[in-house]
Formats: C-alpha cells, sequence, structure tokens
C-alpha cells in the first residue's frame, strides 16, 4: 500500500500528467496550407490528448497499487497479456499497411496496363469479397475448431499476394493476388480478435482498442509507403514489402505458441456466461448494431475517399494542405479507437455506442457549412467519436453472443470492410452525378441513425436480474 494515499496518489498523478504539456510548447507552426489559427487550435488539442493519456495511464498504475491485493491464483488468471496485445496489435498494424498498400498504387496499375475505371473497381471487388465474405465464415469454423497458427498461415497469404503483385504481367494475374491479399486479411482478424480478448485479463474493451488501433495506424501507413517507395521504384518495389509479412509470420508463429498454450491450461470453474436475452431481443439488438456500422462506415467512407477532393472544390486548398486535414482526421481516429474501449469498460459500451454515433450529428451537420479553419476542429471531434464506437460494438457483440468470438469478430470486421467498399462506389458514383458538396451534406445525416442505439439492452442489467 502506497503512504501517500489514494488522494495523494491523484494528485501526484495530475501534477506529473500535467508536466507533459510543457514539452513543446514552443514548436514552431508550420506556414501556408492552414491558417495560423487552424494551426493552434489543432497542436493545442493534440497537446490536451497526450496529457489525458498520460495522466490516465499513470494513475491507473498508481491506483492499482493502492488496491486490496488479490489471491495469487486470482491475479494470475486476471494478468492482462500486455506483452500478447502489442505482438498483436503491431502485427495489426503490419497486416493493414500491407492491404492499404494494394489501394495506394492503383495509379501505377492503371497507367501500366492501361486499366480503366471499371476494371479498378473489380480488382477492388475482388479484394473487398475475400477481405470481407469470407471473415465471418472462417470465424465461424475456429469458434468450433481453434487454430492458433492460422494466423502466420493467414499472413503468409498476403506474402505471397504481395509478391503476385510485384511481378503481376496482366490483368488477370492482379485479381488472383487481390484475393490472396484479402483472403490474408480474412484469416488474420477474427483468430487475433480472438487473442486479444484471451490476453485482456478481463478488460475486454482495452484489449480490443489496442488491437485495433494498430490496424488504423497500418491504413494510414500504407499510402505514405506507397508514395515513398512503390512510385518511385515502380512495381518491383513491392516486393520489399513482403519483409514487413515475413517478419509478421514469424511474430505470430510465436503469438499462435502462446495461444496453443492457453488451451492447454486447466479452465477456471467460473460457469460459461450466458445472455440473460431471448433469442428474438438478441437479433434485434444485432440489426441495430449491423445500422450502426452502416452509419458509421457510409460516413466514414465519405470522409476517407473524397475529403480532399472536397477540401479542394470548396476552399481551393492545395492537395498538400487538404492531405494535412486528412492526417488530423486519422490522428483522431487512432486516438478514438485506442480510448473507446477502455472508456466502455469503465461506463459501459452501450453508452459508448450511443455517445460516439448519435454524439457526432452536430459537428458532422456543421461540417458542410464551417470555414476552413473550424473545419480541423470538427473533424478531429468526429473522428475521435466515431472511432471510439467499433471496440465498444465488437465487444458489445461478443458479450451479447457468448462463445462466438470468431464469427462475431469476423462478421463485424466484414461488414467494416464490405461497407466501405460499397460506400466509396456508391458515393463515387453520386458525387459524379451531384458534385461532392452534395455527397457531403447527404452524408451529414448518416449520423442521425445513431438514435437506433436506444433500442441497444443493458447487457449489464439484464445479466444482474
Amino acid at each position: 500500500m502506497n503512504a501517500l494515499g489514494a488522494p495523494g496518489l491523484r494528485r501526484q498523478a495530475v501534477k506529473t500528467a500535467n508536466c507533459t504539456t510543457s514539452l513543446n510548447c514552443h514548436a514552431r507552426i508550420p506556414r501556408g496550407g492552414v491558417d495560423r489559427a487552424a494551426w493552434f487550435m489543432l497542436r493545442t488539442c493534440v497537446l490536451h490528448f497526450m496529457r489525458d493519456v498520460c495522466r490516465h495511464i499513470f494513475l491507473s498504475s498508481l491506483m492499482n497499487q493502492a488496491v486490496t491485493p488479490v489471491p495469487a491464483a486470482s491475479a494470475a488468471s486476471d494478468r492482462t497479456a500486455f506483452r500478447v496485445l502489442g505482438a498483436i496489435s503491431f502485427c495489426h498494424f503490419l497486416n493493414d499497411t500491407m492491404q492499404s498498400l494494394l489501394l495506394a498504387v492503383y495509379p501505377l496499375f492503371k497507367a501500366q496496363f492501361h486499366l480503366s475505371f471499371g476494371q479498378i473497381g473489380l480488382v477492388t471487388l475482388t479484394y473487398q469479397f475475400t477481405a470481407s465474405l469470407l471473415q465471418p465464415l472462417i470465424g465461424h469454423v475456429t469458434d468450433r475448431r481453434p487454430q492458433p497458427y492460422s494466423l502466420a498461415v493467414g499472413m503468409g497469404c498476403t506474402l505471397m499476394g504481395l509478391l503476385m503483385l510485384s511481378v503481376a504481367h496482366s490483368f488477370s494475374m492482379l485479381l488472383v493476388a487481390a484475393a490472396m491479399v484479402g483472403t490474408g486479411s480474412s484469416i488474420f482478424h477474427p483468430e487475433s480478435s480472438r487473442v486479444a480478448r484471451m490476453a485482456s485479463g478481463g478488460r475486454h474493451g482495452l484489449a480490443q482498442s489496442i488491437f485495433q488501433v494498430g490496424g488504423n495506424a497500418g491504413s494510414a501507413t500504407g499510402p505514405l509507403l506507397a508514395a515513398w517507395i512503390v512510385l518511385p521504384y515502380g512495381q518491383r518495389s513491392i516486393a520489399a514489402f513482403s519483409s514487413l509479412a515475413l517478419a509478421a509470420m514469424l511474430l505470430l508463429a510465436a503469438v499462435g505458441a502462446w495461444y496453443r498454450r492457453q488451451q492447454r491450461k486447466p479452465k477456471a470453474a467460473a460457469p460459461r456466461r450466458e445472455t440473460a436475452l431471448p433469442k428474438r431481443q438478441v437479433m434485434a439488438a444485432l440489426a441495430v448494431l449491423v445500422a450502426l456500422i452502416f452509419s458509421k462506415y457510409f460516413y466514414l467512407a465519405g470522409i476517407n475517399n473524397y475529403l480532399m477532393f472536397y477540401l479542394m472544390h470548396e476552399y481551393g486548398v492545395s492537395e498538400a494542405t487538404a492531405q494535412y486535414h486528412l492526417f488530423y482526421f486519422l490522428f483522431a481516429v487512432a486516438a478514438g479507437t485506442l480510448l473507446g474501449g477502455p472508456i466502455g469498460d469503465r461506463i459501459g459500451r452501450r453508452r459508448v455506442i450511443w455517445a460516439s454515433i448519435l454524439g457526432i450529428a452536430p459537428f458532422a451537420l456543421a461540417l458542410p457549412y464551417a470555414s476552413l479553419g473550424m473545419s480541423v476542429v470538427l473533424l478531429a471531434i468526429i473522428g475521435f467519436l466515431l472511432a471510439s464506437a467499433f471496440p465498444a460494438m465488437v465487444v458489445y457483440a461478443q458479450e451479447l453472443l457468448p462463445g462466438k468470438v470468431g464469427a462475431v469478430s469476423g462478421l463485424f470486421f466484414g461488414l467494416a470492410f464490405g461497407l466501405a467498399g460499397i460506400g466509396a462506389a456508391v458515393l463515387g458514383q453520386l458525387a459524379d452525378s451531384h458534385g461532392i458538396a452534395t455527397v457531403y451534406r447527404l452524408c451529414s445525416f448518416l449520423p442521425l441513425l445513431g438514435l437506433l442505439a436506444v433500442f441497444l439492452p443493458d447487457l449489464g442489467r439484464e445479466a444482474r436480474r
């Protein structure tokens, strides 16, 4: 027990965390592009975010020392395996970096193979089909027969897909390579989500957030690596990224060995948790979650794919300035993903889902009419709140259907992939026919579907009955 006591620990934690805000307080504001006020507000938001994260981590570590000790056996069974979570999150980073690389090199393939936009769409369809529709099936199979080393096998599929992309000489070979990359993703996500839950030590939201933030970071990194390496050095340079897949395979083999050891350990005597809800109510809750995912990923598709075009059209900014805005949004998405799970562990996942989807509605409705500087702030708020929903949704659904972690994870990750692809295609056609500004005005109403969250049952209350 620490001699300071709980109040003293809180004061010490706050004092230590507040010291972080003094770092880099005189950093230069970049010139050009976004006006100085927007840069200042962004810097302030980032510093406050860093301060709050440091405060949360430091305070949690101190308070954990002040709690009443628990028996050794219980502590061993409930300990969160952060090394495993870090490894699976890093592999998620590598996986999504390589996945997003495929989409980022479309201009190269279009010019080299003289592809039409329809053929580019067919490549995307092949990738999205294998990456989304196979995930629930693979999750269902591994629920029945867990496969600890399937993680490394899935990454091997991605490795082969990248090698095929680097030497592809025809459109049909591009399609096969895209299918291999998508298959690798469909194998990786359900089982890796199961590993994250196994390593959580009961802190399921935190574990899901750590796992997913790696994927968000990878999705943002892939296009940068494509711009720095593939576009200057050509198609053959894609083979260099197979080294990332090989490194991930070795790391995932070690994670698979840990996974197998966990399976062989004697199970605790605790009874299997069952949901107290009738089947009809469970199905209704799943339908609401699917509707909320539709709202979230259609809106994200509009931001991720067309934000730069919107800013250049509406405000006349340069492509570099528009890319900065997209980066701010992606940074906020990563922050929301990281913190959404732990917040759900503390206040309840239903509340996080409600606040994150419906909570962005006023900001989304204001975005099409905001100034360029204010759009930076609105995008940061929207990205943070919107991203915090997905970890809570996945864990909520896993608790809704206990014993079906793989199937639930595959379903939700598959929906995320599929709806993002469909949303990009639909919104692209709408932008061609009615203009990019119309797309953003229509998308601003999608978060109002968050009202459906009122029909989600409170699982904690049902479990207490």
